[in-house]
């Protein structure tokens, strides 16, 4: 089998708001064509002009080749292979960054073939399934006052409750450099609308919280963490800068919950330092911007290696979750998965561009059976949402 073309589609919804913290907005899909008619899907959570780019751009020399050149004529059997060949080929122009982005979403396509070819669900060809793997709704409240953020976050959790989630992460952001626009609130302010949320699903919840990088330093965060301990806090997400692995360190010795990061990251590499240095309880990769099934599988093993726990982001469509859940079930070290059913979400690209969504049953993720990443595209959705060249 050879690989014949490369596409990539460009897709937004027409009404996007650029002061919005939601990826799920826009994508951008790419699908891998081969000459025995079995065509890959993936995507990545980027800037998708640039992973754009990042594919389509022709090669300049031998240290900055086009993604695009090296693909054709190759093997997607090949995946470790090719993840070599394009990370090298690129190594001027690439190894972190938009770059990676574009490689997983390229990666992930190569496996969607892969399963397909095979009549196998890819977590089969990652090793098998290790058991049963959760669900968090990842919830984003809104409102025009902290009062009505507060609210909206509480009836946002009970809502998933009634879905049939155990677990929720609650995006709580009056702070920091991606807070909640035109709102302002304290770190008190932070702990009441976590309280009230606790307060609203009940002691046998589980509950996590993304403070979308707040703190500038350990200790200013460590002052308030110390304070939701009684609240049973699963993890908290990104509480600092993605670079500050001292602060995390820190954190991690001692906040009274996991710390979780990662969902930045691109390669093994910067996970390595973010184990390692940083020593968060929990790694985040995102498949489509760590690099791939490819290297998100490499992430997942170092992390059972040093005893952390694996919980990857996944804030864009069903074509990410399902990567996402088929990465899930090939890891022992992972409890969880994030995502965003199509009911909880307000991103029409989200709950239309698959044809299929993955099912909740009992709070966890049925497991995927169809072969390949098991998606297929709404062609209505991309004609809907696709942006003209």
């Amino acid at each position: 089998m050879k690989i014949t073309d490369v596409e990539v589609l460009i897709l937004s919804v027409p009404d996007l708001r650029e002061d919005a913290t939601s990826s799920s907005q826009d994508d951008v899909v790419v699908l891998i064509h081969t000459d025995e008619g079995i065509t890959g899907i993936g995507e990545t959570d980027t800037g998708p002009w640039l992973a754009e780019a990042s594919i389509n751009a022709p090669g300049s020399h031998s240290m900055a080749l086009g993604m695009r050149d090296l693909l054709i004529g190759a093997d997607p059997f090949d995946t470790a292979a090719i993840w070599e060949k394009l990370y090298v080929g690129t190594a001027m122009s690439g190894r972190r960054g938009a770059v990676i982005c574009a490689m997983g979403a390229i990666d992930m396509a190569l496996w969607d073939i892969k399963g397909k070819a095979t009549g196998l669900p890819c977590y089969k060809l990652l090793g098998g399934a290790h058991g049963e793997v959760r669900a968090y709704a990842s919830l984003q409240p809104n409102g025009d006052t902290v009062a009505a953020y507060r609210e909206s976050l509480v009836q946002w959790v009970l809502r998933a409750k009634e879905l049939g989630f155990t677990a929720a992460k609650l995006e709580c952001t009056l702070g920091g450099p991606y807070r909640h626009i035109g709102l302002t609130g304290t770190d008190e302010t932070m702990t009441e609308v976590i309280t009230a949320c606790r307060e609203a699903v009940g002691a046998e919840f589980t509950l996590m919280v993304d403070v979308q990088y707040l703190w500038y330093d350990a200790k200013s965060a460590l002052r308030t963490l110390r304070k939701w301990e009684d609240l049973d806090i699963f993890f908290v997400e990104t509480p600092l800068r993605v670079d500050n692995l001292e602060g995390y360190a820190t954190l991690a010795r001692e906040a009274p919950m996991r710390i979780a990061a990662g969902e930045w990251l691109n390669t093994r590499f910067e996970f390595l330092e973010l184990m390692d240095r940083g020593q968060v309880d929990v790694a985040q990769p995102d498949v489509g911007r760590v690099g791939g099934l490819t290297e998100a599988m490499r992430v997942c093993h170092m992390a059972q290696d040093r005893g952390k726990l694996i919980v990857p982001h996944c804030w864009k469509t069903g074509i990410g979750i399902a990567a996402s859940a088929h990465m899930a079930f090939a890891t022992s070290v992972c409890p969880f998965i994030e995502f965003l059913p199509a009911k909880l979400s307000d991103s029409a690209l989200r709950r239309e561009l698959v044809v299929e969504d993955l099912q909740l049953v009992d709070g966890a993720i049925g497991r995927p059976d169809r072969p390949g990443l098991g998606v297929e595209l709404n062609p209505e959705a991309v004609e809907k949402f696709k942006l003209a060249k």
